[in-house]
């Protein structure tokens, strides 16, 4: 695919080799953060827990959901550890919000209790999950200083409620969108919706573009972006797309990018497919 030519280019002060070392600093934290002991590659098991008291294999206890509260009721000898504390018996260990949730520990595993698309999901991570022992790293594309462009943040009168899919069948995710960013690649518009990051004031953008199902994730890849300046300016370092947690495991269920953030263009920067999803 030919490099699509970047208008307007970010200038950048930094020689070549500087941009390249806070690239390399930049993606071994987030090789760091993928390896963490109980990050998501650790994760071992989803399950979906309902009204009906359930026993999962390898957790403690029987789980269910009343009145959007989460209980456990450990039989004799068994026990969490909740806030700090061991329980036993019956537990009503609380009421997620959409998008949260809360860790349980059990021996050398912690539960994630988590609620999506309306639903209370268990996640145990456990740190000799195979998946987490066999990371080798993410392949990317090389960093290079064209995919750092400029882009401009326009904010909607009022946050908007956008529905998108998620990995996983049966569920769909709503975010608040506070607007869209703003960019131009080969003299070609595009826009795309932003939804809220972590820091304050920050953006996260979830898209596609030809690469992906090629050489990138076919799902989707994230970006982050910095909050914008007063002018509403903001920078998109493409070179930074990171893959969401289903690109390495089918045991996560990340939103899907809206319709509006499904590019045409090879953004040919960032996070590639992972090794894993190669893997026979």
């Amino acid at each position: 695919m030919a490099t699509p030519t970047l208008a307007p280019i970010v200038p950048d002060k930094r020689d070549v080799a500087g941009f390249a070392t806070d690239w390399r600093s930049w993606h071994q934290h987030r090789l760091q953060s993928l390896s963490a002991p109980f990050g998501f590659l650790a994760v071992t098991a989803l399950h979906w827990v309902t009204g009906e008291a359930t026993r999962f294999e390898g957790l403690p206890g029987q789980w269910w959901v009343h009145d959007d509260w989460l209980y456990v009721g450990l039989a004799q000898g068994e026990t969490l550890l909740f806030n700090g504390a061991t329980v036993t018996g019956v537990q009503r260990l609380g009421s997620i919000a959409e998008h949260e949730g809360f860790d349980v520990g059990h021996g050398e595993t912690v539960i994630e209790a988590a609620k999506r698309g309306g639903r209370y999901i268990l996640r145990p991570r456990h740190p000799q999950n195979p998946l987490l022992q066999d990371f080798k790293g993410v392949p990317t594309y090389a960093p290079d200083a064209r995919w750092r462009v400029r882009g401009t943040f326009r904010r909607f009168a009022e946050p908007r409620p956008t529905r998108v899919g998620a990995a996983v069948e049966g569920i769909e995710h709503v975010y608040q969108a506070p607007g869209e960013v703003v960019f131009e690649l080969d003299g070609t518009t595009h826009v795309l919706t932003a939804f809220n990051g972590h820091a304050d004031g920050s953006l996260n953008v979830l898209f596609t573009d030809a690469t992906s199902g090629k050489t990138t994730y076919a799902a989707n890849r994230s970006l982050r972006v910095g909050a914008p300046g007063p002018d509403g300016s903001v920078v998109l370092d493409f070179n930074r797309a990171v893959n969401l947690p289903c690109a390495f495991t089918d045991l996560a269920t990340c939103p899907l990018p809206p319709a509006e953030n499904r590019l045409k263009v090879a953004i040919e920067a960032g996070e590639k497919i992972p090794y894993e999803r190669f893997a026979t």
